[in-house]
């Protein structure tokens, strides 16, 4: 985590130069269409501060995981460039299919000042992904400004993150969201108002395991569900049906509980449980089980006890970030528990609480629901924001000029 601040992009001169900004525009896309434009918008700001100013916007990103052999027409960024040009008001240039072609260059020094391209795919390149510096020196020559606002990425060593800001001579400096994004992430986690209430969901508990440990001595309470919930409940000994379980992790899971209660950290795990006896949306038997759960059944959703009690736990809490869904919440039947998260997050942060989404599939939950707009920060990144609580330290960012 960036232990000193970094010089921002509002406090360096842009008028009149090429600023290459590496954006973070990983959209979804179905049949070529944006099904969800929040990263594109995430973005305005440090454009429009560009822009404004008389700057020439050169954008990078990466979009998918393409195989990295070229051009591939599902994979390309063309319909957000049309994307970010209604949002702006203005045309954004594409200039080709190759973000290092003869043509993209000429399309980023012939700019006018206001004027803003975006490049092809970052990825249809092998040397994005593996940090390869000849690829980054193509990119670098387009810079006079690098400015890094690719919070998704952050936690990442691709080219266009660490290779090409190294290879930039002019100013490096760091992005508005970027900014928003640590100063609202380390501040929650390096100084939480206390009481301090950690919710981790999702699927693997082996993707959150050094979150856990990061975290379970600054917290007071840590709320677990999602599948991950499983695996330390068969660690207490209780029946989980056919539940999925990382049963290499089951000793891991032990030993986080004890910890747990060494420190005097509230550790919750789920009481009751919304089961089936299908991984489906709409065939096999729901019901609800307490405590154990009967053989042949699946734990797919948090119960309305444990709904509950969590809801509890954060409305007491002063500071709340939340990681990783509580059930299948894409699911009507398995959506609730995740609901009642965001609920009792949205009520939370009405009476004074910071309370943070932490990217990724909550960030999507609280799309979902209509109550972004009610939590005091939503991150963009998923696996950065993790990375965040993890307490990792992000090079994309420490090399970057001090304020």
């Amino acid at each position: 985590m960036p232990a000193t601040p970094k010089k921002a992009i509002q406090a360096t001169e842009v008028a009149g130069k090429r600023v290459l900004i590496r954006v973070d525009f990983n959209v979804p896309l179905d049949g070529g269409k944006i099904t969800d434009d929040q990263r594109i918008r995430a973005a305005m700001p440090t454009i429009k501060s560009v822009i404004d100013r008389g700057g020439k916007a050169v954008l990078i990103s990466h979009l998918g995981r393409p195989e990295a052999k070229g051009y591939e027409e599902q994979f390309s960024l063309r319909p957000v460039a049309k994307r970010l040009g209604e949002l702006l008001g203005i045309d954004v240039g594409f200039p080709s299919q190759d973000c290092t072609d003869e043509a993209a260059s000429q399309a980023a020094h012939s700019l006018a000042g206001g004027g803003v391209i975006l490049l092809e795919n970052l990825r249809f390149h092998k040397g994005e992904k593996a940090g390869d510096p000849s690829f980054a020196a193509h990119l670098a020559k387009l810079a006079e400004v690098y400015v890094n606002d690719a919070f998704g990425t952050c936690h990442r060593t691709d080219a266009s993150m660490v290779a090409v800001p190294k290879l930039v001579t002019g100013p490096k400096v760091v992005g508005m969201l970027v900014e928003k994004e640590i100063r609202f992430l380390s501040h929650a986690i390096d100084q939480p108002a206390k009481p301090f209430c950690v919710i981790l969901g999702g699927a693997k508990v082996s993707d959150k395991l050094p979150a856990i440990h990061a975290l379970l001595p600054k917290s007071d309470s840590v709320l677990i569900g999602g599948a991950m919930a499983y695996t330390f409940l068969k660690a207490l000994g209780h029946k989980v049906g056919a539940s999925r379980v990382e049963e290499d992790m089951v000793p891991e899971a032990k030993k986080i509980i004890d910890e747990a209660a060494k420190l005097a950290t509230d550790l919750h795990l789920p009481v009751d449980h919304i089961c089936s006896t299908q991984f489906s949306a709409t065939s096999g038997d729901i019901d609800t089980s307490e405590d154990h759960i009967k053989d042949g059944y699946i734990g797919l959703d948090i119960g309305l006890k444990t709904q509950g009690i969590f809801a509890g736990v954060i409305g007491k809490s002063k500071t709340v970030i939340w990681n990783g869904p509580m059930g299948v919440f894409e699911w009507a039947p398995f959506s609730v528990g995740t609901k009642s998260i965001a609920r009792a997050m949205a009520t939370a942060a009405k009476n004074g609480a910071t309370c943070i989404v932490g990217g990724g599939d909550s960030a999507a939950a609280v799309e979902r629901f209509n109550m972004a707009d009610q939590m005091t920060h939503v991150s963009t990144g998923g696996g950065a924001s993790v990375a965040m609580l993890e307490g990792k330290p992000f090079e994309a960012v420490d090399l970057l000029d001090n304020a």
